[in-house]
């Protein structure tokens, strides 16, 4: 059976002028055009290749890579807008993905980009999309364990830290004061479940429970040493340097980061200045 809008390993049945095509079963044949076979292809080979619908509802494969498929969320920019609806760019250069108007959660524009899901259309089987997500996920009770792995799409960034989509499934939170490096919306991370709430939110992190601990005991302290030697004996870091800043140089607290100082200088491997940090010699 052919999973229109995911991919799919197919093998070749035969080879023509303008491309191969592939067993699609039940769907019949599918063309891969030439210009995405593979150099080498032959009958009976078997590959992986992105089916959907051409401009002509016939199914078509290709091997280049969408941005989206098929049950998954995506941030995707606008290239135009007619009568029918908002077409978005997807990764597939012969054809966009089309929001129709009763599926735009706000009027789409033109270079605008846009958290979408995409799906199957009950009338025509073609792949569509729409900006009205809540209605795409999951209402049932999330079933997660603590420290679970789990893949996030960062949504929105808001005042206690960043919306997540988890799983493409539900909705999650990292907060912000966990955060020790640079994300923003549109951006693909590996979270970790440390609650499902009695509301049935998701609180995620993007280091393993306990991680922090881990940190504190050691494993910034190296850092720390590691960028001393870079820097050539001296870091101008300490008390009064701004949290965000700690983030960005050591990827962790400010806490964790006075924590590992201490450390180290009880260690007698650094010296503690007025005006930063520096190795024992």
């Amino acid at each position: 059976m052919i999973n229109v809008g995911q991919y799919n390993t197919l093998r070749v049945v035969k080879e023509v002028e303008f491309g191969i095509y592939l067993d699609g079963g039940e769907s019949g044949e599918i063309l891969l055009p030439a210009k995405y076979v593979p150099e080498g292809t032959a009958v009976d080979d078997e590959i992986e290749v992105f089916v959907y619908h051409d401009s002509e509802d016939r199914l078509i494969a290709t091997t280049e890579e969408p941005y989206i498929m098929v049950g998954e969320f995506a941030f995707l920019e606008t290239k135009m807008v007619n009568r029918v609806g908002a077409f978005l760019d997807w990764g597939i250069t012969a054809k966009d993905l089309l929001v129709p108007f009763a599926e735009q959660r706000a009027t789409m524009r033109e270079g605008g980009v846009y958290l979408v899901y995409a799906f199957l259309d009950d009338m025509t089987g073609r792949i569509v999309a729409s900006s009205k997500v809540d209605k795409f996920l999951d209402n049932t009770p999330p079933q997660y364990t603590v420290n679970q792995a789990v893949e996030l799409l960062v949504v929105q960034e808001t005042e206690l830290g960043y919306k997540v989509i988890v799983e493409n499934r539900h909705w999650g939170m990292v907060y912000k004061n966990e955060v020790y490096t640079t994300i923003e919306p549109g951006d693909f991370v590996t979270g970790y479940i440390k609650k499902v709430r009695e509301d049935e939110k998701l609180d995620v992190s993007l280091q393993p429970v306990g991680y922090q601990q881990a940190v504190g005991d050691g494993a910034i302290a190296e850092r720390i040493m590691d960028e001393l030697q870079k820097a050539g004996g001296f870091l101008p870091y300490g008390d009064k340097t701004d949290a965000d800043v700690i983030v960005r140089t050591f990827g962790c607290s400010k806490k964790n980061f006075k924590k590992s100082i201490g450390s180290l200088y009880k260690a007698r491997r650094i010296e503690i200045t007025t005006d930063g940090i520096k190795l024992v010699k």
